[in-house]
Order: C-alpha cells, then structure tokens, then sequence
C-alpha cells in the first residue's frame, strides 16, 4: 500500500504545494509510482501539474461528496509522471457539503483506499487553513510533512499546527506521525533563518530534514509553465533540492521498514 504524506501548514507561502509538486517528481525520477492529491481549491498544484483546473471532467470535488471515485478523477500528468486527484473552485462548497455528510472526517481516506494499491507514495497538497479539508487529509494520511520558512513567526505557527495534529491522533487517526519539517525558501545569507534554523534543529532533531529548500528562481519561475522544476531546468538547485529530499525520504521510509 502507498505510503501517504499530508503536506501542510496553516499559513500560507511557505513553498507547500511547490513541495508537493516538486517531491513528487523527484520521487517519480527514482521510479516510484505517484499520486499527488490537490485539496485546495485554489488548485495551484493542479495548474503546477500542467493540468487545466478550469476544464476538468471530474475532480476532488467529486470524489469527497460521493458523486464519483477515485479513479474516475484521475488524471494523468505529462510531463511530471505524477497521477494526479486535481481541484478547483468546486471544491470551495465541498467543506460546507461535508458538513452534512456521514463520517465526514474520513472521505478522503475511504476514497484513496480504492487507488492506495497502485502507488507507492500518494502526497496530499493540503488549503492553507486547518479546515474540513485538512482534517480529511491527516485522517487519511500516514505521515505529515511540514514545509516552513525559517522566519520570526514560524514557530509561532508551527504550535498551532502541532496541536492540531496531537488532536487527529487522539480522536481520528493513532497512527498519524510529523515526517518532516522542512526548510524551504532558504537564503543562508540571512542571520535570523540561520539562528530560526538552529531553533528547529535543537527542538525537533531528527524531525528536521537535513535537505534544505533554498529560495531559488527556477524554482519559482517552474509552476508558471506548468511543470515542476526537475521539468524545467534539472540542473538548478531548486530540483537538485528536492531530489535529495525524495532520497531522504525514501532512506527513511527503508529503515523504518527494516526495524520493523
């Protein structure tokens, strides 16, 4: 079964769907099979994919609030080589849908256990808010990935979100784990991100990927042509990033399993 990463954080720029996007590639590069999930209605990372959200068939939508599965809203991506779940300004009705809804917190995990097989890693871009939506992707996933700059309020920020994730443990997920905090948009000349950094690190530990994200013009210049950066230039260090990343990622995951 596909192990499944919730990519968020509540506050919003902090390189999370550049994270989905992105480490979905890589990990596709290292030739893992792939679904990415975009569960924000703003669907930026369905525009990132290459993938038109304003000409969709069916997407995210339609899969929370039961009209169709999930295999019926898939979507193929070409370049990146990513499945792709995509979204759009639909989903915006979904969160006050689901509201009425049986067993809301757990559409999203019931709807992936129809494609869970298929894949080995399915990565959840989740809305910058700890909505209805969100609590479906941590309910749903194995592990959560954090992306944050290394700024004055991020751990601040970072509370909230933790405590948010100590309560879908407790009532609707147990085996729900922090995969990562990762450090993106990172520029090594700034004193504050270092000393922020350094914080991170001696608080979390382990926790703390070692691969830094550095703030990186390919790699914001990508989603523009809708690609991921290994797509548009794989020699920039922006996609060099994030293949290391996946490596880590992929280490883990192989000494979690031989421990087990």
């Amino acid at each position: 079964m596909a192990k499944i990463l919730a990519v968020t954080n509540q506050k919003g720029g902090v390189g999370k769907t550049t994270t989905c996007v992105n480490l979905a590639a890589s990990l596709v590069a290292t030739k893992r099979q792939v679904l990415v999930v975009d569960l924000d209605p703003q669907g930026n990372a369905t525009m990132g994919s290459g993938v038109d959200k304003n000409a969709l068939e069916n997407s995210i939508y339609d899969v929370l609030v039961g009209a169709v599965d999930a295999t019926a809203a898939l979507v193929p991506t070409d370049p990146a080589g990513y499945d792709l779940l995509p979204a759009n300004a639909d989903l915006t009705a979904a969160e006050v849908e689901l509201l009425e809804i049986p067993q809301k917190e757990l559409r999203l995990k019931k709807a992936l256990a129809d494609v869970g097989s298929i894949y080995d890693f399915i990565l959840i871009d989740c809305p910058p808010s700890l909505n209805m939506l969100t609590v479906n992707a941590m309910t749903a996933a194995d592990g959560v990935v954090i992306p944050m700059q290394c700024e004055y309020y991020a751990l601040e920020g970072l509370s909230a979100l933790l405590d948010t994730i100590s309560r879908i443990v407790s009532v609707l997920n147990p085996k729900l784990k922090i995969e990562g905090l990762l450090r993106t948009m990172y520029d090594a000349r700034n004193s504050l991100t270092n000393e922020v950094s350094a914080q991170l690190v001696e608080h979390f530990g382990d926790s703390v990927y070692r691969t830094i994200i550095p703030r990186n013009v390919r790699l914001a210049e990508a989603p523009s042509y809708g690609l991921p950066v290994l797509k548009y230039d794989k020699h920039s260090k922006g996609a060099l990033a994030y293949l290391a990343l996946a490596g880590e990622l992929i280490r883990k995951q192989e000494q979690v399993a031989v421990s087990a």
